[in-house]
């Protein structure tokens, strides 16, 4: 069965989904023993997260790229994500979306968050049909991820680690087994229709 071009796959239970970042230790290591974001997080700017681990594996390079090197799982409110979903503006113009330039710089000005459709990843972090989202959120949705969306964070460096050593070691299997479980995410009919051609 083909995967659908876009379409939001992650964990997530009826409350809440999983999305990944990350950040250098002085970051990720008191958010993760914490739960919740510390002061010298900025909430002032832009911070993209994304469902799906394996694209935060390409993007981080398994955790060895400087600033990096601590993954987290954030459980957010579903809540929460759909809220940033319904005032996101997509992130580039796209024509037949937008009205024209003008009206797609000015949503993009006022929109507490955007989105961009990345390639999704395979385990040797090659790309595939199918996209990916990323997230970004600015001022009001990055105060509100912050301090009211986290449900937890959890520190996955060992685990990507643990995957990536698989990896290298030819065995896919191995590695297949311990990625975590996503799947599409519940989003109503049209819901994603303004992020997307």
């Amino acid at each position: 069965m083909t995967e659908r071009k876009y379409q939001i796959r992650a964990r997530h239970t009826d409350s809440t989904i999983t999305v990944y970042q990350a950040y250098a230790p002085e970051i990720g290591l008191p958010a993760a023993s914490e739960g919740r974001f510390p002061q010298a997080w900025k909430r002032d700017r832009m911070t993209w997260i994304k469902p799906s681990f394996l694209w935060m594996m390409y993007r981080c390079g398994w955790g060895t790229k400087e600033g990096q090197e601590t993954v987290l799982a954030v459980e957010i409110s579903r809540e929460g994500f759909e809220w940033a979903l319904e005032h996101a503006c997509l992130s580039h113009y796209e024509h037949g979306l937008h009205a024209d330039r003008g009206a797609w710089k000015r949503q993009l000005t006022q929109s507490p968050a955007r989105v961009q459709w990345d390639p999704e990843r395979d385990l040797h972090l090659q790309p595939l049909a199918h996209r990916s989202l990323q997230l970004g959120l600015a001022g009001e949705a990055a105060r509100r991820y912050a301090d009211e969306w986290t449900v937890s964070i959890t520190d996955v460096t060992s685990l990507a680690r643990t995957i990536h050593a698989h990896v290298r070691d030819g065995d896919l299997d191995a590695a297949r087994q311990l990625l975590p479980s996503e799947r599409p995410y519940p989003m109503n009919e049209g819901a994603l229709a303004h992020l997307h051609q």
